[in-house]
């Protein structure tokens, strides 16, 4: 792997374009979340074949209860099945599977599978799969508001204690690295409240390719913009300074 590969642990993933991929073929959006859940792992292989060690997806967001009864029911279908027939293969490669977002408007039976598997998998280290389920980056920032106002009320923290590092510890999954790149497939350009906070300095790549198309040659074209940015966190470009 290329040097410059290696600051590449978090790659985050907007998987869009599923219900526009079927409409083109005359079939109903399930149709196209069916056979997006084919490219997860395309894009599972090759971010361990870049040494990703942390992937993001977002399957559902909380903004997506607006959708369909049937498609709703189909994408949780698919993330049953999924960790019926997917997980035991990934935690014996040595991957933690792990789950951020609200609980409560997931079935009871869901909820029990995915803390199974996590459970299973939680001393796994070699690759980590994070699935946002119900997830908004608004509602996790507020979540971490209200974990420090209740520290705060209750006199085991003081206002001036509160900074960057204070919220970013009380997110859904504090031990999870920001990501470094952030890939969002159909050609939308936006972020559509995912992983809002931890996306302060992310390198965005827009992707035309329709989900369900998704191929490890399109991550393969996405690591590579990644590689050619020039990073600068604020400060002085690199490529101006040197020489």
């Amino acid at each position: 792997m290329a040097q410059d590969e290696t600051k590449l642990r978090h790659v985050g993933i907007i998987m869009d374009g599923n219900g526009r991929w079927a409409k083109a073929r005359n079939l109903p959006r399930p149709a196209g979340h069916r056979r997006g859940a084919n490219a997860v792992g395309e894009a599972l292989n090759a971010a361990r074949r870049h040494g990703v060690k942390y992937v993001t997806l977002y399957a559902f967001s909380s903004e997506n209860w607006r959708r369909p009864e049937g498609e709703i029911s189909t994408v949780f279908g698919l993330l049953d099945h999924y960790i019926d027939h997917k997980a035991k293969e990934l935690i014996d490669q040595g991957a933690r599977i792990r789950f951020l977002g609200e609980r409560h408007r997931v079935s009871a039976g869901l909820l029990k599978k995915m803390d199974q598997v996590s459970a299973l998998s939680r001393h796994n280290d070699d690759f980590h799969l994070c699935v946002a389920v119900d997830y908004g980056g608004r509602r996790e920032v507020v979540s971490a508001v209200r974990k420090i106002s209740a520290l705060v009320a209750a006199g085991d923290l003081q206002i001036s204690d509160i900074d960057e590092d204070l919220i970013s510890a009380n997110r859904y999954q504090p031990d999870v690295p920001d990501p470094e790149l952030i890939i969002r497939t159909s050609g939308e350009q936006r972020l559509s409240n995912f992983l809002l906070w931890q996306a302060a300095y992310s390198e965005f790549v827009f992707v035309p390719t329709l989900w369900p198309d998704f191929s490890q040659d399109d991550f393969d074209q996405a690591v590579a913009q990644f590689v050619g940015r020039d990073r600068r966190f604020g400060g002085v470009s690199n490529l101006a300074t040197s020489g």
